[in-house]
């Protein structure tokens, strides 16, 4: 009888810590929902030339007005993570030599997944680029 109760007490242990790193497995291996939105960049509409680019070096994001109205794309290139230079025509990257075009598709690799675009605002005379 001994056996059997110590087997049983084995088996309710091995069942606890089976379930509990089950439980941490899929803590681990699901994505982080997007808890809060913050304002990466605000700026004033009017310093968006129309066709131009308003770059901010340091968050590495570039706000850009078309015919359509505002949009940001991010400056990391997809390829190794440079920081992307904004020239009249074009986004090019100084380390490969990937190059986007003005909305952030691929024109040339190594990069093969365009620029990630960012989510904009507009409240009133501001933009405001959300990260």
């Amino acid at each position: 009888m001994e056996n059997l109760s110590q087997s049983r007490r084995k088996f309710i242990t091995t069942l606890t810590l089976l379930l509990a790193s089950g439980g941490l497995l899929v803590r681990y291996l699901t994505p982080r929902t997007a808890g809060k939105r913050r304002v990466l960049v605000s700026a004033a509409a009017s310093d968006v030339p129309p066709g131009g680019a308003l770059v901010f070096r340091t968050e590495r994001v570039v706000l850009m007005k078309n015919d359509a109205g505002f949009y940001a794309l991010s400056l990391i290139c997809t390829h190794l993570g440079c920081t992307v230079v904004v020239t009249e025509d074009a986004l090019s990257c100084p380390c490969h030599g990937s190059r986007f075009d003005r909305e952030g598709k691929v024109l040339t690799g190594p990069a093969d997944r365009s620029l990630t675009r960012m989510q904009v605002e507009v409240r009133g005379d501001r933009v405001e680029i959300i990260g």
